[in-house]
């Protein structure tokens, strides 16, 4: 994944808030009618932006029968994540400040053997 893309992706204000949305959705996602209820968008103009998504490699988009679903690539996002934190503190004389992370945030609590689902209030191991 290209961060700058997914930065360029996620620096518009209407995606930023579809990626939002979906990310809580979990991996079945939303359909595109549901997205465009939600935010309040025509269709045309939301699909303008779920392409974008798409193209990002942020989202994904599967059809089911007329309707086309779009959930957010967990995946992709956990590496975004990880790339703005690889570095945390790496050159801080002093050393990481309280809350800087110590660990990838793959290292998310498990759930009975399956990683946390994105969002949820787990702490890191």
């Amino acid at each position: 994944m290209n961060p700058v893309v997914a930065f360029e992706a996620l620096g518009h204000d209407t995606r930023l808030a579809v990626f939002r949305l979906l990310i809580p959705a979990g991996p079945d996602g939303l359909a595109a009618g549901e997205i465009s209820e939600r935010m309040g968008m025509p269709p045309n103009a939301l699909s303008f932006h779920l392409s974008r998504l798409v193209q990002a490699d942020l989202v994904t988009s599967r059809r089911a029968g007329r309707q086309i679903f779009y959930a957010v690539e967990y995946e992709r996002l956990r590496g975004l994540l990880n790339f703005l934190l690889e570095d945390c503190c790496a050159n801080a004389p002093s050393g990481c400040l309280p809350g800087c992370p110590t660990t990838p945030i793959d290292a998310a609590v498990e759930v009975k053997g399956k990683p946390a689902p994105c969002g949820s209030k787990g702490q890191r191991r």
